[in-house]
């Protein structure tokens, strides 16, 4: 690749970082998605966070480029230049395909506390692929706290609780988070306890959801989240998920568990899914994918995201 190539990227970085830095001022908002493999000889996903940055390089051959060393340095010097920071707060990944999403891949602890919506989150931008707080939901957690006012909530697959967080905001009586990560489960409280959201009105529970969902309570929620991973075969569930085969059975079963009028967000990033509206003709559905991509999302499908609600008897 010829200097003009790296030229190019170099520019397409400062030209986004403008745009998108003044919105992201505007909005409140402290961690966007800044570059997403926009040119194809650059096959990163960059984000900001702060006065940090995480530069995620997708493993693939790339046409043209003999020496992938040589490349890969002259692209991250691209980088801290169009970027204007030291390489010491950017994190590069490599992002493999297969399951790593959860892993551990590093001991740094780079743990950054950043502003979204008027809320503050912590972010890990070092040890594991994701930081923790998935910037694509942004727009849909906005929507869960403009409603959540005097309800109880139910997050289930909470992860590190952003939607528990902003529904707490947003007035909710009580928010229960489920997940089966114990090391999630705490990042959550933190979260909750960052926005001194009360202690009172929170509770963190450990369970296989597949397994413990009856346990529950019927009929005692307004609201519920369902983002649940695309495939799961933790060596801690009784069995394998898959989320185009089991979401029709998850819904009917998370439908039990709401109040008369009651709703449910359901998310998710298997870009192949087809809601199976045939096995829930008794619900009315809202797809709302389009309105939960948030601006800085160059990739408009990103997830798929729903509102349900179960037609009364």
């Amino acid at each position: 690749m010829n200097d003009q190539g790296y030229e190019m990227f170099a520019n397409r970085l400062r030209k986004m970082r403008r745009h998108l830095g003044k919105w992201a001022r505007r909005q409140g908002i402290e961690a966007f998605r800044l570059y997403d493999r926009d040119i194809p000889q650059f096959p990163f996903l960059i984000e900001l966070y702060g006065a940090d940055a995480v530069v995620w390089e997708f493993e693939k051959r790339i046409p043209g480029i003999p020496d992938l060393s040589e490349w890969r340095s002259r692209a991250r010097r691209c980088i801290v230049e169009a970027l204007e920071l030291d390489d010491s707060h950017i994190q590069h990944k490599l992002r493999r395909r297969g399951k790593q999403q959860y892993a551990r891949i590093d001991q740094k602890q780079a743990l950054r506390t950043v502003l979204e919506g008027g809320l503050r989150f912590e972010v890990n931008l070092s040890d594991y692929l994701d930081t923790g707080l998935f910037l694509d939901h942004r727009q849909t957690r906005a929507m869960l706290r403009e409603e959540a006012s005097g309800k109880d909530v139910l997050n289930l697959f909470a992860y590190t609780g952003a939607f528990s967080v902003y529904a707490g905001a947003g007035g909710a009586r009580s928010v229960i988070s489920v997940d089966l990560s114990s090391a999630y489960l705490e990042r959550a409280r933190r979260n909750w306890s960052l926005n001194q959201l009360p202690a009172e009105r929170a509770d963190f529970l450990e369970m296989d959801i597949l397994q413990g969902l009856e346990s529950l309570g019927r009929a005692s929620f307004d609201l519920i989240v369902l983002d649940p991973p695309t495939f799961s075969s933790s060596k801690r569930m009784r069995r394998d998920f898959d989320i185009q085969r089991d979401a029709a059975g998850l819904l009917q079963r998370c439908a039990l568990l709401l109040r008369r009028g009651g709703a449910i967000y359901f998310s998710t990033n298997f870009r192949r899914f087809r809601l199976p509206a045939e096995q829930l003709a008794d619900w009315s559905i809202q797809d709302i994918s389009a309105r939960t991509i948030p601006p800085d999302f160059r990739d408009r499908r990103i997830h798929h995201a729903f509102r349900l609600q179960r037609n009364p008897a």
